[in-house]
């Protein structure tokens, strides 16, 4: 471990979980779950989505440990635009999903939800078209969920609201870039954005040798911290947007100090998720007021993180996943795993 990492038993005192209700059913739930830490440092936000291994998980735990402990890099700038956010909800609730959102002038939906039918994303990306400004530009996100045939297709639909980009539409680099491919051989061209291929890879550079992408969505937890992801950045060498995975206003700051610290930005960013929850760790939470965020210090108030204390069991659960993520960390401090209760 580094000197500033801590070992298992200082971070099991700081840790505490809190459960956020949402506003509306996303990536298939209704309440969001965040270990949070408190170090010398600031808050730290531990909450790797609850499918995930401890290898995985580990990657969370060094971001958040990097905001408790360490702080963030120096900003080059003050505040972030950031896009609003539409779930997979039918076109009639999109004007109530924007509503919460501001003046953002960049929409995201989310499209390729299961269960649900091409049509339905039209609908929805049709409303969005609808319902946001006239400029607006509109991006959809499918979370690997098309074959390339089907992402072909979908396209080709939804272009028709015009796109600025596609995010991950495939699951697989490999399938990106024959979807690449094959849409700048028939000149019906969409940008194309890796997010879960860059997250989730052993190596995320693979996305440039295989020209798999046009720009690239980077994370702070999934990458290990503000710090790891600049230097992803700067190796990619492709445009960035910087996206949250439905974190507190917690680990949106870390976000912000991402996107902050980046040479350039020349896309909104995904950190105005904070709106779609029903209950934040912040009496300011951190949603877009004329479609930007100002950048700042990870910060949690303690009356808030109380209210939403999480039960005593899921305490529990979530205490053993850090005690998991720690050892995929510090495999050589077995003093460390053993501490703490």
């Amino acid at each position: 471990m580094s000197p500033t990492t801590p070992d298992l038993a200082e971070l099991l005192d700081a840790a505490v979980v809190v459960t956020l209700p949402l506003h509306r059913r996303f990536r298939g739930i209704t309440t969001r779950e965040a270990l949070l830490l408190r170090g010398p440092a600031g808050w730290g936000e531990f909450a790797p989505f609850l499918e995930y291994d401890a290898q995985e998980s580990s990657r969370w735990l060094a971001a958040a440990i990097e905001a408790a402990w360490t702080g963030f890099p120096a900003p080059r700038r003050a505040s972030v635009e950031v896009n609003a956010t539409v779930p997979a909800v039918p076109g009639a609730d999109v004007p109530a999903v924007l509503a919460g959102f501001g003046d953002c002038r960049t929409v995201k939906v989310k499209v390729a939800e299961r269960g649900q039918t091409l049509a339905d994303d039209v609908d929805r990306v049709r409303a969005v078209r609808r319902c946001a400004w006239a400029d607006a530009r509109i991006r959809v996100d499918a979370n690997g969920g098309w074959t390339v045939d089907e992402a072909e297709r979908a396209l080709d639909a939804l272009g028709e609201s015009g796109l600025e980009y596609a995010e991950q539409p495939c699951a697989s680099l490999e399938e990106l870039a024959e979807l690449r491919r094959r849409m700048h051989r028939s000149g019906a061209v969409v940008p194309l954005a890796a997010d879960e291929s860059i997250r989730k890879a052993e190596d995320p550079l693979r996305v440039v040798g295989l020209e798999a992408a046009d720009l690239v969505v980077l994370k702070v937890a999934p990458l290990a911290g503000v710090r790891p992801a600049l230097a992803v950045a700067a190796a990619c060498g492709l445009p960035v947007v910087v996206s949250s995975a439905l974190d507190t206003s917690v680990g949106i700051a870390a976000g912000l100090a991402l996107a902050a610290a980046l040479p350039e930005l020349p896309h909104a960013c995904g950190l105005g998720t904070v709106a779609l929850l029903a209950g934040d760790v912040r009496h300011d939470p951190l949603v877009p007021v004329d479609g930007r965020l100002p950048v700042g210090p990870a910060v949690a108030d303690a009356d808030l993180v109380e209210r939403h204390r999480a039960p005593q069991e899921r305490q529990g659960w979530w205490r053993e996943r850090l005690r998991a993520a720690h050892a995929v960390l510090s495999p050589d401090d077995p003093d460390g795993v053993a501490a703490g209760s």
